[in-house]
């Protein structure tokens, strides 16, 4: 998956394939925080942080394509619960199937990135051409990449990683430890305060 970067003139076309990965995103100036590792979100809050369907969701879950690393179902009414890294990887498998990439190669892809660190994660740009998926840890490797035509599609990992942010600071997560509602993931949930209120009143 990885590409070697490429050390040329900026020609005409390299100028325009670095504009144009510019305009994408994808040139690695994103800051991120570091996601909580404590708190978990269930299946619902997972789906709609990552666009994707419940049916999906379990289909990946059960043929191991994305499992939920907090906690797995264990008998009928468990509840998974999935980290932020977890959705992060659902949300770019979900868009690496939107541009025709077989399962088969996202599966590989899906095993690369459990092995980086989860800062690594937000430095790194996926690239496709709807066959391959090539891994791009510089602007040299993206813009190479574009000017050759191969990469025709690009997922910058830090800019999923600030759309999933946002989405669940929307939705409910829970402690991991306890299965109690995270106030600092979901502030406006009035529902979960009158709860703890109750419990400690």
């Amino acid at each position: 998956m990885a590409v070697s970067s490429g050390e040329g003139k900026a020609t005409p076309d390299r100028r325009v394939a670095s504009r144009r990965a510019g305009e994408q995103g994808l040139l690695f100036d994103t800051q991120v925080s570091a996601p909580p590792e404590d708190v978990g979100y269930r299946g619902p809050t997972a789906c709609a942080a990552a666009g994707i369907t419940y049916r999906q969701l379990d289909y990946w879950a059960r043929t191991k394509l994305v499992e939920p690393s907090v906690r797995s179902a264990q008998g009928s009414g468990s509840q998974r619960l999935y980290s932020f890294r977890d959705i992060l990887v659902l949300k770019v498998v979900k868009r690496l199937l939107d541009t025709g990439v077989s399962l088969q190669q996202i599966r590989t892809a899906v095993t690369h990135l459990r092995d980086r660190g989860v800062q690594d994660l937000a430095q790194i740009t996926l690239m496709s051409d709807g066959v391959s998926v090539y891994e791009c840890t510089s602007p040299d490797e993206v813009v190479d990449l574009l000017q050759g035509g191969q990469g025709v599609f690009g997922i910058a990992l830090g800019r999923v990683w600030q759309e999933v942010e946002c989405s669940l600071a929307e939705l409910p997560g829970e402690r991991a430890s306890t299965g109690e509602p995270d106030p600092a993931g979901h502030p406006h949930d009035e529902l979960a305060d009158r709860r703890r209120a109750r419990r400690t009143g």
